[in-house]
């Protein structure tokens, strides 16, 4: 493996995206610390920037410079000794601009794919639509075992298949960076039974590179993170179902919603979770997940009804969080989505009752910001959900059910070879989605009724 030679030209496709943009930051950062190695210093490195909208590959440019300036503030110390020869650059703000100017050249921003058919190696970062990766892929260098090494951030599409109707011949594997992937340490790396070693080693060299906190999964639809994820997700949607049968919908979506976070010490509640990913993609990774893993009822027409409703969620370009389940004013949430009346029924018109319903917590209480935190948090963990067991409220009922349901997923996705340990499942979901425990413990012990 030429670590360094597939590092010299590389490309990313959908680079202007939230997911893409990421990707580039944390690429062009590393071929930047590759190039000023005195080894390299004649060597050239460039990392062509693909996506369709010439705007937006401007605005990437200027996230690269303000987010590279502070990757660079940061390792100062380093960076001195890398520019030790350079008597013209004194200051510390002149080695960071420096940098920041070696960084930014790397990038060649541009709207042709072709760009990518020369590079050592893609990075593809497209929406979770497997023949809008195919088109993609067709472009970069050709069938068989000759051309780059393509590295896809597929979060449910099955490796194997890209591999076979994209005829890479094995030099593709999925490289799965959690968003945003500048910032979130855990990637998924899955390795098809197709995929050359070689190109394995390098995913695992650059990974290791980049800091990150590497979890393996099996090469089946929705991987460990979604094949969590998105079974959870469907759990509490059906919860609400079921409850909305005592109580008005919008009741049952906040006390589901409630009661996944704060009862089970989450740092969301489980539609918020949902509105932060987006429906549109919950419903992509289902419809990925759903034809190949028959039987599982992995579909929902719950999801079907609010995006026919134009429901979507997700995030603005500035970060902030779109209406979904939940409405949303200043980051907090202020009504819940009520798909008869078509409107969102404000959060002083059912909190108070809501509250009422579910009960209180066990005392003393157990924030997930404290929990993450506390220096005995397994302790305070067993002691939280020991009280919650004895109370019999709808709070706590609800967490129980939704925490036995969430261990069972988490054994399944070992028994049914897409983790090869439940420990890897765990550090999935404290990794990846920050909770404070992971699913397979011994909090939960109620049989969920499916």
């Amino acid at each position: 493996m030429d670590y360094e030679g597939r590092l010299g030209n590389v490309a990313v496709l959908g680079a202007a995206g939230k997911m893409g943009s990421g990707i580039v930051l944390l690429v062009s950062q590393e071929m930047a610390d590759l190039s000023l190695k005195p080894e390299n210093r004649s060597k050239t490195f460039v990392l062509h920037a693909v996506d369709i909208s010439h705007q937006a590959l401007s605005g990437l440019m200027s996230y690269l410079r303000e987010q590279v300036r502070k990757g660079a503030e940061k390792k100062i110390v380093a960076l001195r000794a890398a520019y030790a020869d350079r008597s013209d650059l004194v200051d510390n703000s002149e080695i960071i601009d420096a940098y920041v100017d070696r960084a930014l050249d790397i990038v060649r921003p541009t709207t042709l794919i072709e760009a990518a058919a020369e590079a050592g190696a893609v990075f593809e970062a497209a929406p979770e639509s497997l023949d809008l990766k195919l088109k993609l892929l067709a472009k970069c260098g050709g069938k068989g075992p000759k051309g780059p090494w393509v590295f896809t951030n597929t979060s449910s599409i099955p490796i194997c298949e890209i591999d076979e109707k994209a005829g890479l011949g094995g030099r593709v594997m999925g490289f799965h960076f959690y968003n945003p992937p500048a910032v979130q340490k855990l990637v998924e790396l899955i390795r098809a039974k197709t995929t050359l070693a070689e190109v394995a080693a390098f995913a695992e060299a650059l990974a290791k590179s980049l800091r990150k906190t590497v979890v393996p999964s099996h090469d089946i639809a929705g991987f460990i993170g979604n094949g969590h994820f998105m079974r959870d997700m469907l759990f509490g949607m059906a919860e609400a179902e079921r409850l909305s049968k005592e109580m008005p919908f919008t009741h049952a979506v906040y006390c589901v919603n409630k009661s996944s976070q704060d009862f089970l010490v989450r740092p969301m509640g489980i539609f918020q979770l949902v509105d932060y990913v987006g429906l549109e993609v919950c419903q992509c990774i289902l419809k990925v997940m759903d034809p190949r893993l028959p039987g599982q009822g992995l579909k929902s027409a719950l999801l079907e009804r609010f995006l026919g409703q134009g429901v979507k969620g997700g995030q603005n370009h500035d970060g902030s969080q779109k209406d979904g389940f939940l409405r949303y004013e200043k980051g907090r949430i202020a009504g819940v989505w009520e798909p008869e009346a078509k409107r969102y029924v404000p959060l002083s018109e059912l909190q108070v009752d809501c509250d009422k319903k579910l009960g209180p917590l066990p005392e003393p209480g157990l924030a997930w910001k404290s929990a993450v935190k506390h220096p005995a948090k397994d302790k305070a963990l067993a002691e939280f959900f020991c009280k919650l067991a004895g109370m019999k409220t709808l709070g706590a009922e609800l967490a129980l059910r939704h925490g036995s349901r969430s261990k069972e997923v988490a054994l399944a996705l070992v028994s049914d070879g897409v983790a090869a340990r439940a420990e890897d499942v765990n550090k999935v979901l404290l990794t990846g989605f920050f909770h404070a425990y992971g699913p397979v413990n011994d909090y939960f012990q109620v049989k969920v009724a499916k």
